[in-house]
């Protein structure tokens, strides 16, 4: 997976790192911003994960492995999901990595996922995936900070 192509989005939200972090990791925060899906995991690493959910009316169960859980700062899991098509097999896999960093009273978060086909298609996932989600994320941060 040496020459893949890497799809990689950034944005700064206007919380603590450590909301931005409960938001990364607690199923009922992912849920809000991530398509309406159930993730289960223990954050160990080197155990499973998955995401379970209706996409446009069709039920999914995606999955990966914990690689890294640092709390506070990094997160990354495999990814694959069959509604790419692909088989489940471990080339198909994505490599999904979360960066937090502290800036003032914000946080910069930056998504990257590995294993794209094309860099049209690692933009596009960027863009169409990643930009939607990391909105959804901040909206469901700030909005939370905002009532405290």
């Amino acid at each position: 997976m040496a020459d893949t192509y890497v799809a990689e989005k950034r944005i700064t939200i206007n919380a603590p790192v450590d909301a931005v972090w409960q938001a990364l990791t607690d199923p009922e925060l992912v849920k809000q911003y991530m398509h309406g899906t159930n993730m289960q995991t223990t954050w160990e690493v080197g155990s499973a994960i998955a995401w379970k959910g209706e996409w446009q009316g069709k039920a999914y169960e995606d999955k990966g492995t914990v690689l890294r859980f640092e709390p506070k700062t990094l997160l990354s899991t495999t990814h694959w999901s069959p509604m790419g098509g692909s088989e489940d097999k471990p080339e198909n896999y994505h490599t999904v990595t979360y960066e937090l960093a502290a800036r003032g009273g914000e946080a910069i978060l930056t998504v990257r996922q590995d294993n794209n086909a094309s860099q049209e298609d690692a933009d596009a996932m960027a863009e169409k995936n990643w930009g939607p989600v990391l909105e959804g994320l901040k909206a469901v941060v700030e909005n939370a900070g905002a009532g405290s």
